[in-house]
């Protein structure tokens, strides 16, 4: 996998992550909703670890900055 994704993007879903995770825990998101939320959180997480995400190649996206 070649990544694609720059700090600021990868920051920003971490932030993303963090917040749908404790709205999750904290009891403000429930049922069926809070359930996506921490898939999405994990997603999220996973994708920033990896520097990676799936869409952004079918989308033509590339937030990583170029090496010379």
């Amino acid at each position: 996998m070649k990544k694609n994704m720059g700090t600021a993007d990868k920051i920003i879903r971490l932030i993303v992550a963090a917040v749908l995770a404790f709205l999750f825990y904290n009891g403000t998101i429930t049922g069926t909703l809070g359930i996506v939320a921490v898939v999405a959180a994990a997603i999220f997480a996973l994708t920033s670890l990896v520097s990676f995400c799936p869409l952004y190649p079918l989308l033509g996206i590339n937030t990583c900055s170029v090496k010379k």
